[in-house]
């Protein structure tokens, strides 16, 4: 790709969602969807998969870009995919996440059992609900079916719930609030 068949590619993918392009010509098309598609892939906006659907068809072209465009801003901030490569693999995960369900419905069958420890138990729901989210997360950025978009998606929701230490240190919480089960017996 050459140096400006990139920038143009740059400039256009920063640009604000919904900026009005001029039409591409017949002749530049071929180069400058190589450029968009390539940068798109590389930026981590685009799954290689969707390359055979977005950016295929020149009448297309300003709502293609314009889906990319808003892709570029709001995964601007989001860790890159390679980020997910730290934490478990998904068949793991899923695992946690069925023990963090039956913890779950465990507390919930013994509420009502217990009204005087009523407080206990909504704050361990309120937790164990938390740390389903934390682990959903990270289930949705190791999920190799789902396009890099939703998993970067994924990997920001993680960052925001665990704080960026926690975060970047692969310090994930337990998933279920271990710390009740003394509490909750």
């Amino acid at each position: 790709m050459s140096p400006q068949a990139l920038t143009l590619a740059l400039a256009l993918l920063a640009a604000p969602a919904d900026t009005p392009e001029p039409p591409i010509s017949a002749a530049e098309w071929p180069t400058v969807q190589a450029a968009l598609q390539g940068l798109a892939v590389e930026l981590e906006i685009l799954d290689p998969r969707e390359v055979r659907y977005v950016l295929t068809r020149p009448e297309e072209f300003e709502t293609d870009l314009n889906l990319l465009r808003r892709r570029y801003h709001d995964l601007a901030d989001a860790p890159r995919l390679g980020d997910g490569n730290r934490f478990p693999d998904r068949n793991t995960v899923n695992d946690l996440l069925t023990f963090n369900r039956n913890y779950r419905r465990y507390l919930d069958a013994r509420q009502p059992l217990e009204p005087d420890r009523g407080w206990q138990f909504r704050e361990a729901l309120r937790e164990t609900d938390w740390l389903y989210q934390v682990w959903d997360a990270v289930r949705d950025a190791r999920c190799d079916f789902y396009y890099v978009t939703v998993r970067r998606q994924a990997l920001k929701r993680l960052r925001d719930l665990i704080g960026a230490d926690a975060y970047y240190g692969a310090n994930l919480p337990p998933y279920v609030p271990v710390w009740r089960f003394l509490d909750i017996q």
